[in-house]
């Protein structure tokens, strides 16, 4: 099957570590489906995969891709009640939990020890013509989105949504800060917030982006740089938002930690810009911040996910579409750093 993967990891072009190629077709296993896919997005966990920065020992060649859309081709032989029907539409969870540490038995599986996106450990990825993953994992697409619309959902949306609603618990009425609000999972939290009934402030080093988080449904847009916090802090009165959405790191953290209010929530969910910012733990306790690690969500969140998506009409923006063959230049797009929205692959 023609399948996207990485031949080797690391060096200082990672990009042509990614091989367009023929790879062996997966069997299902006994609890698994197997997916004909229609439509992948790319994340930057495809371009950290191929700079070398796992955290999990790979295989390789190891095929990339965590979000998708397509076709049920098979099951195993324990095929799960209930389940979709072979030739019907799913969306794919980009999740894989062990089911038996602490974590997984405590009642929230992201705390699994050995929790991993699809691409990780052992497992093939998406951005072939057919992938493999637990039978339980694959959800009927909802009708009202494209393939690649709902393809876009599965990473993004769904750690934006956990990071609003689980982790910051925001309510109608409420403000939030979004750092990198062009991003992936900027954009979701944007999109998301807004028709949520949030007072949005989105953050971007870009003039374009900002007008882009404007159309998602941003009420306030900051330039992000110096003067981010005196702009928040005016808009609100000099009480600053009710929470942050952190997945910058070291260029915004101090941003975050100046624009929330006093007793508010800072979500962060990933570091791009650097992992290790000054932690200026004096204003995180006399302040009484909440600082909340967050990572994608689970399949019952995933679940809620598509319902608010699609009953709140939220289309997800597709920034651009490359053929699977031409996998390179939408991770150079990728890399660039001038998308906006989601980078779409068709199969």
């Amino acid at each position: 099957m023609d399948a996207l993967y990485a031949k080797s990891m690391g060096g200082n072009a990672p990009i042509e570590n990614l091989e367009f190629g023929d790879r062996p077709a997966p069997e299902p296993g006994a609890a698994e489906v197997r997916v004909r896919m229609q439509a992948a997005t790319l994340n930057h966990h495809d371009l950290w995969t191929l700079k070398g920065v796992v955290g999990y020992p790979i295989t390789l060649p190891r095929i990339l891709g965590c979000d998708g859309v397509g076709i049920v081709d098979a099951y195993g032989s324990e095929r799960p009640p209930e389940s979709p029907d072979p030739r019907s539409e799913v969306i794919l969870y980009p999740l894989r939990f062990c089911g038996h540490c602490a974590g997984c038995q405590g009642g929230d599986p992201m705390l699994c020890r050995r929790f991993q996106m699809l691409s990780d450990g052992t497992s093939e990825g998406s951005f072939a013509q057919y992938v493999v993953l637990p039978a339980v994992h694959v959800i009927p697409k909802p009708p009202e989105l494209s393939a690649a619309e709902a393809a876009a959902l599965c990473v993004t949306f769904l750690t934006a949504y956990r990071m609003l609603f689980v982790k910051a618990r925001l309510q109608p009425g409420q403000s939030v800060l979004v750092n990198a609000a062009a991003g992936g999972v900027g954009s979701a939290a944007v999109a998301m917030g807004a028709a949520a009934g949030l007072r949005v402030f989105a953050s971007s080093r870009s003039q374009a982006k900002l007008e882009f988080a404007r159309s998602l449904g941003a009420s306030d847009v900051v330039l992000a740089g110096r003067d981010a916090v005196k702009a928040v802090l005016r808009a609100t009165g000099g009480e600053g938002v009710d929470a942050v959405i952190e997945t910058v790191g070291e260029a915004t953290w101090g941003t975050s930690l100046r624009a929330v209010r006093q007793g508010g929530t800072i979500v962060v969910a990933g570091a791009t810009s650097g992992p290790n910012p000054p932690a200026d733990l004096p204003r995180i306790f006399w302040r009484q911040l909440t600082i909340s690690g967050s990572t994608m969500g689970s399949l019952p969140e995933f679940r809620d996910m598509l319902r608010f998506v699609v009953t709140r009409r939220i289309m997800p923006v597709i920034d651009s579409t490359f053929a699977l063959r031409d996998g390179r230049r939408a991770f150079e797009r990728l890399a660039a750093d001038e998308h906006m929205g989601k980078i779409t692959l068709t199969v």
